[in-house]
């Protein structure tokens, strides 16, 4: 038969019930990993989603796996927030530092900061659509930041790595507490540090602006 002429199979579209399922595996799973960290339970991790367990395997082969695809959901959740920040300054509707400001508090909702303990877990960083989605977020940020940079409202001596140690840092539960009313510390300690990125400068930062490569090589 002529292959030009034979007929395509189509690839079947996955059910919509399984659709919403992995998603809400996703969700469960980063919010408990957040909690808990990325060796929690997989049957804890399906009875919070709602689903059982043979449903977490039929969608994810092992927890390698699941983290992979957290990972992958935070990042490109948070770089769609920096494009919609650029968007917003592109088009006059905000500031650049105005559209900076409102995409790291989007930023912190997202729980990007759990994102360092799971990148450390045993699972390949250099994943082909981990290597993807990174690249997208940190040019998306780094596209944001340079906005405002430009507009002279953001101090020049901060890199992408500094406001993202900032995330990280203070969007984590203290140790050893659950935390449970954390976000409106995480907001108001966020808001002071955006108020320190403002230009002009109010002193000399010691050492040197933290770039995600150097971030990385530690």
């Amino acid at each position: 038969m002529d292959t030009a002429t034979a007929p395509q199979r189509r690839v079947p579209r996955p059910r919509a019930d399984a659709v919403r399922n992995r998603e809400r595996i996703v969700t469960a799973a980063r919010e408990m990993f957040v909690e808990f960290g990325p060796d929690v339970p997989l049957d804890e991790i399906a009875r919070r989603a709602g689903v059982g367990n043979a449903t977490v395997y039929r969608h994810f082969a092992d927890r390698d796996a699941l983290v992979r695809q957290v990972v992958l959901s935070v990042t490109d959740r948070v770089a769609a927030h920096a494009e919609r920040g650029i968007a917003a300054a592109d088009t006059g509707e905000s500031t650049a530092f105005e559209a900076l400001r409102t995409f790291v508090h989007a930023a912190a909702d997202e729980r990007i900061g759990a994102l360092c303990p799971m990148l450390s877990a045993a699972f390949d960083p250099h994943h082909p659509d981990l290597t993807e989605g990174r690249e997208r977020l940190e040019e998306s940020i780094e596209g944001l930041m340079e906005r405002a940079r430009r507009a002279g409202e953001l101090r020049a001596d901060i890199a992408v790595g500094d406001l993202m140690v900032a995330l990280s840092q203070l969007g984590r539960p203290l140790p050893g507490t659950a935390c449970p009313d954390m976000d409106r510390f995480i907001h108001r300690h966020l808001q002071l540090f955006l108020d320190g990125l403002m230009a002009p400068a109010r002193s000399e930062l010691p050492g040197a602006a933290a770039t995600l490569e150097a971030l990385r090589q530690h």
